[in-house]
């Protein structure tokens, strides 16, 4: 999804943003990029996602031992779980 990207000139000194605001003296614009806040909340809630999704497949392999001569069982399982996860979170949706 294609988030629209905002070019503004916002004060480096004092943080203004193309708004007369009281100027602490040291006034230089630049250009920044901003994103609506629905956006990056969407943005957010879906790395939070992620983030929580992988969480949980690093924490299997790190508590889970297997037992003598299932090692390979279970690290098929485990692959399994993160080719799930995957599929819940393609690249680029």
């Amino acid at each position: 999804m294609e988030v629209p990207r905002y070019n503004i000139w916002q004060c480096v000194g004092c943080g203004r943003i193309e708004d007369p605001q009281p100027c602490v003296g040291i006034c230089r614009d630049v250009r920044v990029e901003f994103v609506p806040a629905a956006a990056h909340d969407a943005a957010m809630a879906r790395l939070s996602g992620e983030i929580e999704a992988l969480r949980e497949i690093v924490r299997r392999i790190a508590t889970t031992s297997p037992r003598t001569g299932e090692s390979e069982r279970t690290w098929k399982a485990l692959q399994a779980r993160a080719r799930e996860v995957l599929m819940e979170f393609p690249p680029g949706a």
